[in-house]
């Protein structure tokens, strides 16, 4: 009876029924529940494999447990291949090529957004056309300009092709937008030339965009396989993904714990980066959202 009186007052206040508002965030968490396990598994079955050995990886039922071969694993790791010295490459590269690809990207971003110049929109449309361009398009030439330039088996060609992104720019005129136009006329009035302006009005309002963009650059730049594999060879300048690859070379049939271990080694830097600046990028997201 009283469900049945609930029901009649919320019909009557044009609401659902209590159990149906109750109901509905009881059926969206368990979706969101199903969909990060879906997302989580890859890497849980990762750490399975990482810490097991190649017969208990290929056993029937699959083993769904981490096991205790992991330092075994890393100990072939780092016997195969010059992994330590490949991980402290992979951090320059990353860190060198994507301080790089933010700050121009901000820089042009921002121009793009807040100045008036002969072309603007003609040249952004022009931008704009390269993101649809296949990457394998600009691999030859690009490598014939670097090897012209005497820069093959260095970082160079792993930093400065990258520095200009269209893709960089494009996300970070879209948040340069949302930064009001009085601050900037205001600066200019108090006398700023336009470094002082972008660094003191655009980046403080581009945080949001640069987090983001960055760990985007970071991850790229840090799994990026196939361009320096062209422009490397010399074995104590190649990246992790390369060192990798050179494991999964040096055995006749592939092992796959060893591999994993390796993997599980090298993923690890971006699932910390991710925790860390997880809470930023999302406060300031947000943020964004509501500013604009």
């Amino acid at each position: 009876m009283a469900t049945q009186t609930a029901t009649l007052i919320a019909s009557k206040n044009g609401k659902p029924p209590l159990t149906r508002r109750v109901r509905r965030p009881i059926v969206s968490h368990v979706i969101l529940l199903i969909s990060a396990l879906i997302y989580a598994f890859p890497f849980y079955w990762l750490v399975v494999m990482a810490t097991s050995s190649t017969s208990e990886i290929f056993t029937s039922p699959p083993r769904l447990w981490p096991g205790l071969s992991f330092f075994d694993n890393l100990g072939v790791v780092l016997d195969g291949t010059p992994f330590g010295r490949s991980f402290l490459n992979s951090v320059f590269v990353t860190v060198v090529s994507s301080a790089v690809q933010v700050f121009f990207a901000a820089l042009g971003g921002f121009v793009f957004a807040k100045y008036r110049f002969p072309g603007r929109d003609r040249l952004f449309a022009i931008l704009l056309v390269t993101m649809v361009l296949p990457t394998g398009v600009a691999l030859v030439p690009t490598f014939q300009i670097y090897a012209e330039l005497g820069w093959i088996n260095t970082y160079w060609p792993l930093i400065l092709p990258g520095a200009a992104t269209a893709f960089g720019i494009f996300w970070m005129r879209q948040g340069s937008a949302a930064i009001p136009d009085e601050l900037l006329e205001a600066s200019r009035v108090d006398g700023a030339g336009f470094l002082r302006v972008f660094l003191h009005i655009g980046v403080p309002g581009l945080k949001a965009p640069i987090a983001a963009f960055a760990i985007f650059q970071i991850m790229w730049n840090w799994n990026e396989y196939l361009w320096p594999l062209l422009v490397l060879n010399d074995p104590e300048k190649t990246t992790l993904p390369l060192a990798l690859a050179l494991l999964r070379g040096a055995y006749g049939s592939v092992d796959y714990s060893v591999v994993m271990a390796g993997t599980l080694v090298a993923t690890i830097p971006l699932v910390i980066l991710f925790l860390i600046f997880r809470r930023t990028v999302m406060d300031n997201a947000a943020q964004g959202a509501l500013k604009g």
